[in-house]
């Protein structure tokens, strides 16, 4: 007999996961704790083997559930993606995205992909820029939807609605084939965008509590150069891990650099009314922006 696995179930899973806590999945599937944990006994009875084991005061995936997490991602975002095509299969009209550069390569393609297949009359016009210029295009309405770094969104933005998708930790950023290390007394070179840019401040501003002197070694308007010019080891970058390339590896205080914070990630939609048609770009959107 087929065994058929619990969609449902399997939703409260991965947000157990990705969140961190039953709990708080529990709040984002809209059950109670009790049932979420039911859910998963439920699921480790279906599969014959412990998902979850005890690590301190923590939950850790055994190998059989980090196995069945990367299906039950696929199998949900499938299932999602097939009940928005059949409910959303008239929808039509447009769409206006902005994001961060480092969401171009990787995020993009699949977000689009999805939406185009779940809703093929739908146009979308999307484009890469930097924060400044999407807060300023999402307060002048030319963009529906923006993906965008940093605290103080609601000064900078009134009256858009402002989703948290995240607060990934900010690394150092460095060569992958180069050896790096920090030389006493010699500025730390760094490859920077002018400001204004939060990751251009954070980088500073840790080198400034630390005692440790800094230059500015590189500067580019586009994040490629940022990327090119510390694989080349030209500069130290200080970014989050979305979008690393594979040519870049981070780096830390086991390096002699002092840590850094968290930078949050936010998703704009314009003020005034929000669209069916945006409404189902920005849930895509949060559900291909998996913390890192």
């Amino acid at each position: 007999m087929a065994l058929n696995l619990d969609i449902a179930a399997l939703r409260s899973l991965v947000a157990g996961v990705d969140l961190g806590s039953f709990a708080r999945a529990a709040d984002q599937v809209g059950r109670s704790t009790s049932a979420v944990s039911a859910q998963i006994h439920k699921l480790e009875d279906m599969v014959g083997t412990p998902l979850f084991r005890k690590s301190g005061r923590t939950l850790e995936l055994t190998e059989a559930g980090n196995l069945l997490l990367g299906y039950a991602r696929r199998m949900v975002a499938l299932n999602d993606e097939a009940a928005a095509a059949v409910r959303g299969v008239d929808l039509s009209g447009g769409v206006r995205l902005g994001l961060q550069e480092e969401f171009g390569e990787a995020t993009l393609p699949e977000v689009l992909g999805r939406f185009a297949r779940a809703h093929p009359k739908v146009r979308v016009e999307a484009m890469v820029a930097r924060n400044h210029d999407l807060f300023a295009r999402i307060q002048a309405r030319t963009l529906d939807l923006a993906l965008v770094w940093g605290g103080a969104a609601a000064a900078r933005a009134p009256g858009a609605d402002i989703t948290v998708v995240g607060e990934p930790q900010m690394c150092w950023v460095g060569p992958a084939s180069l050896p790096w290390r920090l030389d006493p007394g010699e500025p730390v070179p760094l490859a920077v965008f002018d400001r204004p840019c939060h990751f251009h401040d954070a980088a500073t501003a840790a080198l400034d509590r630390a005692g440790i002197p800094w230059r500015i070694s590189f500067t580019s308007p586009n994040l490629g150069g940022l990327w090119a010019a510390a694989a080349a080891g030209l500069g130290l970058v200080v970014r989050t891990p979305y979008g690393l390339p594979a040519s870049l590896r981070q780096l830390g205080p086991a390096d002699g650099l002092p840590p850094l914070g968290k930078m949050p990630l936010m998703l704009l939609r314009a003020p005034g009314p929000t669209s069916e048609v945006s409404q189902r770009l920005a849930e895509i959107m949060l559900e291909a922006l998996r913390p890192v």
